[in-house]
C-alpha cells in the first residue's frame, strides 16, 4: 500500500488513529438498527421487527466475523487492521461496545416493549403468570404436540456431552435420582419445527373491556420446563436453565483444489449444517455457576465468549409477530407503483406478449429508464423485462447474473421458459452468496436441467454484479438491451430493499456488457471497457481518479464536489485519497448505511467530509456516485461499495448515467436523503452517531416518506 502525505503538513494517512475498526463500526450500526425498537415514533410491531433484526444481526456477525477473528487468533495472526488493532483486541473490544448493548435490548424487551403489547391485548405471557384453566391447556398441547418431538440427551461417563448445533435453543436440566441421591446433567433441545410462541385458543385469553385479546400466548421453552417430569419420570427436576450457541458458519472453499465447485460448496454446506466451533453462548443470568462453566468448558469457550441475559433468549423469533393482522401497529402499507412510462403496458398479459411485447423493448429503446425500488415495482420493471424477453420471438439470447434470488423465483422460472423456447441463455450463479448457497445450487441444478448454460463463477472472485444482457434481432437488426442495477434479482427483497437499475439500448453499454459475459464465461481477460466500470478490472483506478480529479479543480481554484451513498465505506486507499480530497478544499457528502471506517471532521485532514447513515422501514442498498467534475458533472450507479473486497476480489459492475434526466433524478435522490431530519444519523469524529432531529417548528423530513409521495405523485401524472 502507498503512503500518503499532505506536502506541507507531512501528516501520515494511513495512520491508524485515522480509522475506525470495521468491526466495531458494524457494531454502531446495529445500535442504530436498536435504536428503531426503542423509538416510540416507530409503529409498535415495527419496533418488534427491528428487535428481532438487531438479534439476527448479530447471530450473522458471530457466525461470520467473530468467528473469523477467533480463527485468526488461533492461527497466531498478528497483522493489524488500518485502524492498529489485533485478532484479540479487536474481540475484547467487541466484547466491552456490545455486552451493553445486548443488555439494553433486553432490559427494553422485558420491561418496557412487553408491557406495551400487553396494553394492545398482545399478551407474552410467563408460564408461572398463567391461570389453570390455560395451564391445563398448554399441559395437554404438551402432551400432544410437543413431548413427541422431545429428545433429552443424558450426560454421563456412558453418554458424552452432545452436539449442540447451531443457533439451537436449549434447556440445560439438572435431575436427581432419588434412590442413588446422584445428580444428572440432562440437555434438551427446544425443537424449531414447532412455533416458538405457542398461541392460546380464543377463549382463553385476556379479556380488557368486554374484548378478547388479539394474541395471548407462552413461550415454547417455559412449556417444555413445567413439563419436564414428561421426560424425566421417577427423577426429581432440580434446576433447568435456557441456552444458546451460536457456531462459526462461514464457507471455506480451495478453489484451485476444487475441481467442481459446486460439489465442493455443496461439501462445506453439509459442515455448516453440522456446525463449526462455536463462538458465542448465550444462557439464562440466573444459572448457576457449576452448570455454567460446565456447558462453558464443553464447548470449549471463555468467559469472553458467554453472554448472560435476562429473560428470553433468541429475540430474532420475535419477527413471528408481523404476521398479526394489526395494521394500526405496523408501518402504513406501501404499495410500489408502475413508472409512468410503462403505465401503457400495465394490463397487458403474459399470453399476449408475442403481439404485444415490442412496446416493452420500445420504451427502452426510445430513452433510457431508471427503476428505483420498492417506490417502482420490480415485477412491472425488472421482473417484466426479464419475462418478456423469454417470450418474444425476437429474442436471441438471454445472459444474466443471479447473486440472490427468491425460492420461488419468477424471474428463475422465465430463464428456463426462454430455454424451453429456444433461445440461449446463460447465467452465472454465484454460488458463494453466503447463506444463499443452498439456494444457488438448487436453482443451478434447475436451470442446466432445462437446457440453460450455466456458470459459477471466477476462482478467487465472487461475482457481485448485477446485470442481464438481452440480444434481440428485429427488420434484420440485433440491438442489445441491458439491466444494470444495484440489487438483487429478488422480488422479496425488492419489497423492502432500496434498489435503482437503469433498462438502457445504448450500443455501448450492451457491447460492455458483451465483453463481461465472456470474460465471466470463457477465457476473456478483458481489460478495458467502453463505458463501464469493472471491478476488478478498472473500477478501483477509475474511483480513485475521478476523486483526484476533484482535487485538481480546487488547486486550479475551483469548486470539488462528491457525494457517494452505498452501504459501506471500508477501502484504506480509497479512504486516504478522500482525505487528500478533504485537505484540497473538495466538500464531500457520504451516505453510508452500515460499516464506515473514516473518521469525519478531523482538522487538516477530514474536516470537509461529512458521513450520515440513514435507517428506516427501507433498508438502503443503492449505491449512487455524484462527481462535480468542474460542471460537467458525472454520475454513476453500479453493485459496488467501497470495500476492498467489491474493488479487488469481487466481479462489479457500475455503469454511467448519460441521460441528463436521469442524472438530475439520481441527483435529487442524493439532496432529499442529505436532507432528511427523520431517519439521517450524523457520524461523529468519535465514531458516535447522532440522530438528526427537525429543528423546531419544522417537519420533519423522511427520505423514504418524501420518496413513496413522489412515486404516488409521478404515477398520478403518469
Amino acid at each position: 500500500m502507498t503512503t500518503t502525505k499532505t506536502t506541507a503538513d507531512a501528516i501520515e494517512l494511513n495512520d491508524p488513529k485515522y480509522y475506525f475498526n470495521r468491526e466495531l463500526s458494524w457494531l454502531e450500526f446495529n445500535r442504530r438498527v436498536l435504536h428503531e425498537a426503542l423509538d416510540e415514533r416507530t409503529p409498535l410491531l415495527e419496533r418488534l421487527k427491528f428487535m428481532a433484526i438487531f438479534s439476527s444481526n448479530l447471530d450473522e456477525f458471530f457466525m461470520v466475523r467473530v468467528a473469523g477473528l477467533k480463527q485468526q487468533l488461533e492461527a497466531g495472526v498478528t497483522r493489524l487492521t488500518p485502524d492498529g488493532r489485533t485478532p484479540g483486541q479487536q474481540l475484547a473490544d467487541i466484547s466491552i461496545c456490545l455486552r451493553p448493548m445486548v443488555e439494553k435490548q433486553h432490559q427494553y424487551f422485558e420491561k418496557d416493549l412487553k408491557k406495551q403489547l400487553s396494553d394492545r391485548t398482545i399478551h407474552i405471557i410467563d408460564y408461572l403468570d398463567l391461570n389453570q384453566e390455560q395451564r391445563t391447556y398448554l399441559n395437554q398441547f404438551f402432551e400432544e404436540h410437543i413431548f413427541p418431538v422431545l429428545t433429552p440427551l443424558a450426560v454421563d461417563p456412558s453418554h458424552p456431552f452432545p452436539y449442540i448445533s447451531n443457533l439451537s435453543l436449549n434447556l440445560a436440566v439438572v435431575v436427581k435420582d432419588p434412590d442413588t441421591k446422584e445428580e444428572l446433567f440432562a440437555r434438551v433441545k427446544v425443537p424449531k419445527v414447532l412455533p416458538r410462541f405457542v398461541p392460546l385458543p380464543e377463549e382463553l385469553r385476556h379479556r380488557q373491556k368486554g374484548k378478547v385479546a388479539v394474541w395471548a400466548g407462552v413461550p415454547l421453552e417455559q412449556i417444555i420446563t413445567h413439563n419436564l417430569e414428561y421426560l424425566f419420570p421417577g427423577m426429581n427436576i432440580l434446576e433447568c436453565y435456557a441456552f444458546r450457541v451460536t457456531r462459526n458458519a462461514d464457507l471455506s472453499v480451495e478453489e484451485d483444489e476444487a475441481d467442481d465447485l459446486l460439489l465442493a460448496i455443496e461439501q462445506e454446506l453439509h459442515k455448516r449444517r453440522l456446525g463449526g466451533s462455536a463462538v458465542r453462548l448465550e444462557i439464562q443470568a440466573s444459572t448457576p455457576e457449576n452448570l455454567r462453566s460446565t456447558i462453558m468448558r464443553e464447548l470449549a469457550l471463555t468467559e469472553n465468549d458467554v453472554y448472560d441475559l435476562d429473560g428470553l433468549l433468541g429475540l430474532g423469533d420475535l419477527m413471528s409477530f408481523m404476521t398479526l393482522s394489526l395494521p394500526e401497529l405496523k408501518d402504513e402499507p406501501w404499495s410500489p407503483v408502475v413508472p409512468p412510462r410503462l403505465h401503457r403496458l400495465q394490463d397487458l398479459k403474459i399470453n399476449n406478449l408475442n403481439s404485444d411485447g415490442e412496446d416493452f423493448f420500445a420504451v427502452i429503446r426510445d430513452k433510457d429508464l431508471l427503476v428505483h425500488h420498492p417506490y417502482h415495482s420490480f415485477s412491472a420493471t425488472v421482473q417484466r423485462f426479464i419475462m418478456e424477453a423469454a417470450y418474444d420471438p425476437h429474442v436471441l439470447a438471454i445472459k444474466m447474473t443471479l447473486y440472490r434470488t427468491s425460492g420461488d423465483s419468477p424471474i428463475v422460472q422465465a430463464l428456463i421458459a426462454a430455454a424451453e423456447n429456444g433461445k440461449q441463455v446463460a447465467v452465472l450463479v454465484e454460488l458463494k452468496a453466503r447463506f444463499d448457497e443452498e439456494n444457488n445450487i438448487n436453482w443451478a441444478k434447475t436451470l442446466e436441467k432445462t437446457g440453460v448454460h450455466v456458470v459459477y463463477g471466477l476462482v478467487g472472485l465472487k461475482t457481485h454484479t448485477k446485470v442481464v444482457l438481452v440480444v434481440r434481432q428485429k427488420d434484420n437488426k440485433i440491438r442489445r438491451y441491458v439491466h444494470i442495477g444495484t440489487g438483487n434479482y429478488n422480488p422479496k427483497t425488492a419489497k423492502l430493499y432500496t434498489d435503482l437499475g437503469l433498462l438502457s439500448c445504448r450500443e455501448d453499454l450492451g457491447a460492455d456488457l458483451t465483453d463481461l459475459f465472456n470474460f465471466l464465461t470463457g477465457y476473456s481477460r478483458q481489460k478495458s471497457y467502453r463505458k463501464l466500470l469493472i471491478a476488478p478490472v478498472n473500477l478501483r483506478e477509475r474511483m480513485t481518479a475521478m476523486i483526484r480529479r476533484e482535487i485538481e479543480h480546487c488547486r486550479k481554484n475551483r469548486t470539488g464536489r462528491i457525494v457517494a451513498k452505498m452501504n459501506a465505506l471500508v477501502d484504506q486507499q480509497i479512504i486516504a485519497t478522500l482525505y487528500e480530497a478533504s485537505q484540497a478544499g473538495v466538500q464531500i457528502d457520504l451516505i453510508v448505511r452500515g460499516i464506515c471506517c473514516l473518521r469525519p471532521g478531523l482538522k487538516k485532514v477530514s474536516e470537509n467530509i461529512r458521513v450520515i447513515s440513514i435507517i428506516g422501514r427501507f433498508l438502503e442498498h443503492s449505491r449512487i456516485f455524484y462527481f462535480q467534475n468542474g460542471g460537467e458533472e458525472e454520475v454513476y450507479i453500479g453493485s459496488a461499495d467501497w470495500m476492498t473486497r467489491n474493488l479487488s476480489r469481487r466481479v462489479e459492475a457500475v455503469t454511467p448515467i448519460e441521460d441528463s434526466e436521469i442524472a438530475k433524478d439520481l441527483q435529487e435522490i442524493l439532496g432529499i436523503m442529505l436532507a432528511d431530519n427523520r431517519q439521517a444519523w450524523e457520524l461523529q469524529s468519535d465514531g458516535t452517531y447522532i440522530q438528526r432531529q427537525p429543528e423546531e417548528g419544522s417537519q420533519p423530513q423522511s427520505s423514504h416518506r418524501i420518496l413513496m409521495d413522489m412515486a404516488l405523485q409521478s404515477a398520478k401524472i403518469g
